[in-house]
């Protein structure tokens, strides 16, 4: 009964003063919406990038033709001849780390289908691709070793490429024009969205590599061998026999540079995701400045609050109350007037982080620890800027208390 009774005078002085306890829950609103808006959005953009991460493919190596620094020269991969159909053999067995290996060609080539044309991105491949880029067919079946033996006219679409040829019809069995050459469209890919440089993955026709060699550029290279290691651990390790391999096989000498390069867009990825987390931390601090505004908020207003009701509590210790209990009732007023705050302010933060999608098109996402964290802060700043305030009070003379 006694801590009723301490909530229901701490409730009854906040009451008779209404526009100033409205005032010190809205520094406490603030702080704590704003916290969780902070955090909604840097988690949203957290989660986004870890989610191209993984669409990137499952432990991923990026063998790419040509040097990455010639005589200060940067040489490109298109007409680089160093990696060869040989090349990604050789890799498939010899480097026994790597459990997946697929060559690729790609070009840019203008897609007809009837009266429709669309430019996209053509890229030759082998059936190994879409494992070692987890990428599923969303409908219709994939091209076999076998359409790669035999260079056969057949393609897979991305959604972007089905989306501008055929609209909502399906494509699968129909045939397609890419340059001169027609193709049986056998699947659909599964959606994959962007890539973490901003990329659309969907606006891609995949063909058996030989195909694209042969028929749509009339070369015998590769640009490219995508692999995938045994795991995530064997990725370093894996690298170095795919780099001493190559470099054998193309009689690299021990002075000279290499003449491809392993690319790392998982790392790069990664750093992407690690400097979406430092702005999150940096959002989180910004808005618990917020918070420490309103916790000093509370504590100017229990002061004064403090030197207005001295008569009272030197009239209620003097009837018998003793300081601990003064303590408590100053203490759990500042700590009401925080939760009051924090629960609105829940309000208000939920609010904006569903509100901020839809006016700024930035991805959020709500934790249930991130609202915890920020009620848990809400009551610490109430106990901590109001513990003062309520000492004061509590240590007060009641016969200087009734003089005043």
């Amino acid at each position: 009964m006694r801590v009723a009774e301490i909530v229901l005078i701490a409730l009854r002085a906040l009451a008779r003063n209404k526009m100033r306890s409205a005032l010190t829950v809205l520094g406490i609103s603030i702080g704590v919406g704003s916290f969780i808006c902070s955090v909604a959005v840097g988690e949203g953009a957290s989660h986004q990038v870890q989610e191209q991460i993984r669409s990137l493919g499952e432990n991923m190596i990026w063998v790419e033709a040509g040097g990455r620094n010639v005589n200060g020269v940067r040489t490109g991969t298109h007409g680089t001849r160093s990696l060869t159909q040989g090349d990604a053999r050789a890799i498939q067995e010899q480097v026994t780390l790597v459990a997946d290996v697929s060559p690729n060609v790609d070009t840019h080539a203008t897609v007809v289908y009837h009266n429709q044309n669309w430019s996209t991105q053509v890229r030759g491949v082998t059936p190994e691709y879409l494992p070692v880029r987890r990428w599923r067919i969303d409908h219709g079946t994939p091209f076999a070793q076998e359409d790669v033996d035999y260079a056969a006219k057949v393609c897979l679409l991305g959604q972007t490429v089905v989306t501008n040829l055929f609209g909502s019809d399906d494509p699968v069995g129909k045939t397609i024009r890419v340059q001169t050459v027609p193709c049986r469209v056998m699947g659909v890919l599964a959606l994959k969205g962007q890539s973490p440089t901003g990329q659309d993955q969907d606006d891609v026709v995949i063909m058996p590599f030989t195909t694209v060699q042969k028929k749509v550029m009339g070369i015998y290279w590769l640009d490219d061998v995508f692999c995938s290691a045994v795991s995530p651990t064997a990725i370093p390790a894996a690298e170095e026999e795919i780099t001493a391999l190559l470099r054998e096989r193309h009689h690299v000498l021990p002075d000279q540079v290499d003449d491809f390069n392993l690319r790392h867009p998982v790392e790069l990825a990664k750093a992407s995701a690690a400097s979406q987390r430092t702005m999150t931390l940096l959002l989180g601090s910004i808005a618990s400045v917020a918070l420490l505004v309103g916790g000093i908020g509370i504590m100017n207003i229990m002061l004064v609050s403090v030197a207005e009701r001295t008569r009272e509590i030197g009239i209620r210790m003097a009837v018998g109350a003793r300081g601990r209990d003064i303590l408590a009732q100053f203490l759990v007023e500042a700590v009401t007037l925080s939760l009051i705050g924090g629960g609105i302010g829940v309000g208000l933060g939920l609010l904006g982080a569903y509100g901020i999608p839809a006016v700024a098109q930035w991805r959020t996402l709500i934790r249930a620890d991130a609202i915890t964290a920020a009620l848990a802060c809400a009551g610490a700043v109430g106990i901590f800027f109001g513990f003062y305030p309520a000492r004061r009070a509590s240590r007060l003379e009641p016969i200087e208390a009734l003089r005043r």
